[in-house]
């Protein structure tokens, strides 16, 4: 019975990456999972891919309309980026540098008198006994008292820092360019980024943009179904929305998230789209390095990671981190999550008052 809870659960997972490479396509995405399965004996006579199917929509993890079309539900989308965070969270343990081994840290508030439900993270010394008992007494009664999750509550402390990040993800065409998969693996971040914030700090906020030949936000529960484009990258644009958005946040601390793979390519310039794919073009590069400029003279740090070793990308980044003071990774593609949520926690323990 252990054995089969532990494939059922394997599949899901495997799942909920295939997800993420199709762009959410759950069609798509099933019959990859099919195809491995079989190839890999995951399949048996208790659990076919049809059954696999039909418990996913029991579950409420997918939907179907009058055409017989399969979609993910909210709760399909929250399987994805809690299986992105246990991912990256994996990864973190496995080993890394330095101080680089947990990404929690301390609230460091005093405790309030206020109180409020108990959420995962949570430490137990913050448990609100009083309030606690009396949510199980009023559940379950005095002859039949038992605890449950729902009934915990937690005292509140006093918020000391606070976050608001824009996570940049680059969709050119470069992206998937030469056979490399350089997407899925900065959505899974992307994903598991917003489940950390959205369970363990929920005062921080994220916003999720893309960019390519411009640059739009989008939902961050839209992030499993973005794909690349024939975009060329236009950072410019990119570091100029965040600005505007960060801007409006209240947030005390402000910062910036860059994934990309290449160099700026391209600027918007009298209306029309002015590119050069070729070699460090200074007119797109001086244009991009502005809006660097005008980010540091307001606060706000830009952490770069590069997912490509391209000179050009590198010398761009260099001067991009030396005039914004801030920092810049290169990342293997596995280690992209770990770097980037060491630097988020980092950059959130800068204490206001």
């Amino acid at each position: 019975m252990t054995r089969e809870l532990t494939r059922l659960a394997d599949l899901d997972k495997l799942f909920n990456y295939l997800l993420i490479t199709t762009d959410g396509n759950v069609q798509e995405a099933l019959r990859r999972l099919e195809r491995v399965a079989t190839q890999y004996g995951l399949f048996d006579d208790k659990t076919t891919a049809r059954e696999f199917r039909e418990r996913l929509l029991e579950r409420g993890l997918v939907s179907q309309d009058d055409g017989g079309r399969l979609s993910l539900t909210r709760r399909g989308e929250r399987g994805i980026r809690r299986d992105a965070l246990d991912r990256i969270f994996d990864r973190m343990r496995a080993g890394g540098p330095g101080d680089h081994r947990s990404p929690v840290t301390g609230d460091g508030g005093e405790k309030l008198p206020e109180t409020r439900d108990y959420r995962f993270g949570d430490a137990p010394f913050d448990i609100a006994v009083n309030r606690t008992l009396e949510n199980a007494f009023r559940r379950s009664g005095t002859d039949d008292f038992a605890l449950r999750e729902e009934d915990f509550a937690v005292y509140e402390r006093e918020q000391l820092t606070g976050c608001a990040t824009v996570l940049l993800l680059d969709i050119s065409h470069s992206m998937i360019l030469y056979g490399e998969d350089r997407i899925t693996p900065a959505k899974e971040v992307a994903l598991a980024l917003l489940e950390l914030i959205r369970t363990r700090y929920p005062k921080d906020s994220l916003h999720v943009a893309v960019f390519g030949d411009d640059a739009v936000e989008i939902p961050p529960d839209r992030i499993p179904y973005v794909s690349v484009g024939p975009f060329h990258t236009n950072t410019k644009a990119a570091l100029r929305l965040a600005q505007r958005i960060l801007l409006a946040q209240k947030q005390p601390n402000r910062q910036i998230f860059l994934v990309t793979d290449g160099k700026p390519s391209a600027i918007w310039e009298e209306g029309r789209l002015y590119k050069n794919p070729w070699g460090l073009d200074e007119k797109i590069v001086n244009k991009t390095l502005d809006e660097v400029v005008v980010c540091r003279r307001r606060g706000i740090g830009i952490s770069t990671f590069m997912v490509a070793q391209d000179w050009h990308l590198v010398d761009f980044v260099e001067r991009l981190t030396l005039l914004n003071r801030g920092r810049a990774y290169y990342t293997g593609l596995d280690d992209l999550g770990r770097f980037l949520f060491v630097d988020y926690v980092r950059n959130r323990k800068r204490k206001t008052y």
